[in-house]
């Protein structure tokens, strides 16, 4: 990572010195309990920091359709949603239906970030269409992972209305399914969660797989199967296959070049420090920055240090 930035990094702190910037930042991120909101709170204290004029701040919200509806509203100016919803928000389609915004644009592209549904032994659930009738927490409302339920189910002939779906953040999900209140969780995050290790480690759960056969069936191009490793959690002793998408950082096209230029900088520039802090960081990789990000044109700010570092053309 160093030998990659290191070409880089004496021209990027000349300008750096030269630039007094005034930005006021809304990053808008998930819940409080989610893996990335305490990653958010870091990278905006690193901004703060080494950006003159900027007051960047991070704000927990309802995940990634939140975050777009937020930006689309002027409220936040950078937040993390996957590729396709940040492409659905774009288009004004599926939840963001006649609320086009071409508006967003894309700062990174992290990685793949993997469907995890964690259900009782109880339940009896195997695979998807297991689910039905099943009491379920898809997540918060207006959540990325109420409209990955919804889309999963699809595909098995299911809808949220055939299973008993309930709206908590994972936390709570977790508690309920320890007091057998839930028959099963559904969670998209980088691995491992702090709530899915709770429920692995304090009940007698599994994570129902999703083959790669189910993950062809969806037949959406953004999604690719994956797996959860082996020993990611208590009492997984095989790999789980699943499906993911590309977990992304967007930001509104209305922040100047010149601040998203040094906000890229600062961000990538800082990575050994930030995956050092954070695990779940640790498999994104500026070289794959601008992959997989459903189409969506990258930030002109970001993709001149993007071509500085020679990743992008």
């Amino acid at each position: 990572m160093k030998k990659i930035l290191a070409a880089a990094v004496s021209v990027a702190l000349l300008l750096s010195a030269s630039c007094a910037l005034a930005a006021n930042i809304n990053f808008v991120t998930a819940g409080t309990s989610s893996t990335f909101y305490p990653i958010s709170a870091t990278v905006c204290r690193l901004w703060n920091e080494h950006i003159e004029g900027m007051r960047a701040v991070a704000t927990p919200s309802g995940g990634g359709i939140d975050n777009l509806n937020q930006a689309y509203d002027g409220e936040a100016q950078i937040g993390i949603a996957n590729a396709n919803l940040v492409y659905q928000a774009r288009e004004g389609i599926a939840s963001f239906e006649g609320y086009a915004d071409d508006n967003l644009r894309i700062f990174a592209g992290l990685y793949v970030n993997p469907n995890q549904v964690v259900v009782t032994q109880e339940s009896g659930v195997e695979s998807l269409a297991d689910l039905a009738g099943k009491r379920i927490s898809v997540g918060t409302a207006g959540s990325t992972t109420v409209d990955e339920a919804a889309v999963h189910l699809a595909s098995a002939g299911l809808s949220l209305e055939d299973i008993k779906a309930e709206y908590m953040d994972t936390s709570a999900a977790a508690d309920a399914i320890s007091n057998k209140l839930l028959d099963g969780v559904w969670i998209m995050a980088g691995i491992p969660n702090a709530a899915v290790t709770q429920i692995m480690t304090t009940t007698d759960a599994k994570i129902m797989p999703i083959t790669a056969q189910q993950v062809e069936a969806l037949e959406y191009p953004w999604y690719a199967a994956c797996e959860i490793p082996a020993g990611t959690y208590t009492g997984q002793e095989e790999a789980v296959p699943t499906s993911g998408v590309k977990l992304t950082l967007f930001i509104t096209a209305d922040v100047d070049e010149e601040t998203v230029y040094q906000m890229t900088r600062v961000f990538w520039e800082n990575w050994d420090y930030l995956t050092d802090m954070h695990a779940a960081l640790e498999r994104a990789d500026p070289r794959e920055a601008c992959n997989d990000v459903a189409g969506v044109p990258i930030h002109e700010g970001a993709a001149r240090y993007y071509r500085e570092i020679g990743i992008m053309q």
